[in-house]
């Protein structure tokens, strides 16, 4: 064959490479069938050992069983640390945005009427991811959800939240920034 026909000029190394292993491969075929090579037969000290096989079946089948529930465990424990991170990062930013309510409250405090529909829409978006208002007043105190600064004595032994200094938030049932209150008890 020509290099013109053919378009090579020699074999291909790659193709005499696989040619070769696979000549050599059906050479040992042969030889072994010639020597007259059948397998093991029954009562031959290489026949395989069937419980031994079924065993060896069974600890990899065990050690599979293992690391598919370790890995399952990953990624739930991956899914809900990714959610905890999700939710301090929404956390830090409702945080700072906490600033600018206490604002819009101090600017209707002193008589701003066109905040208020600026702190209602900033609430209402809040509010879809968790955010809600402490009402206190009235209530009894809490120290888990207030923070008394000031103090009045009052007749009987419990102590109410008779004054809200500074709004406090809750988000998704956690307190985000306890209420500072004035209390009579």
């Amino acid at each position: 064959m020509s290099s013109s026909e053919g378009g090579a000029a020699g074999p291909d190394p790659a193709a005499t490479s696989d040619d070769d292993h696979l000549e050599d491969d059906l050479l040992e075929a042969a030889a072994a069938a010639e020597s007259g090579f059948d397998g093991p037969q029954a009562g031959d000290d290489d026949l395989v050992d069937v419980a031994a096989l079924v065993a060896e079946r069974d600890e990899y089948r065990d050690t599979l069983l293992r690391l598919k529930a370790d890995f399952d465990n990953f990624k739930k424990r991956s899914a809900r640390e990714a959610g905890d991170v999700r939710e301090r990062a929404a956390e830090s930013l409702v945080e700072k945005l906490l600033v600018v309510l206490d604002a819009c409250d101090a600017a209707m405090g002193h008589g701003a009427p066109d905040v208020e529909p600026i702190a209602k829409m900033l609430l209402e978006v809040l509010g879809r991811d968790g955010l809600e208002r402490m009402e206190p007043e009235g209530q009894p105190f809490d120290p888990n959800q207030h923070e008394a600064v000031l103090h009045e004595p009052g007749d009987d032994g419990e102590s109410i939240v008779v004054d809200v200094l500074r709004t406090g938030y809750v988000l998704k049932g956690r307190v985000l920034r306890p209420a500072m209150v004035k209390v009579r008890g």
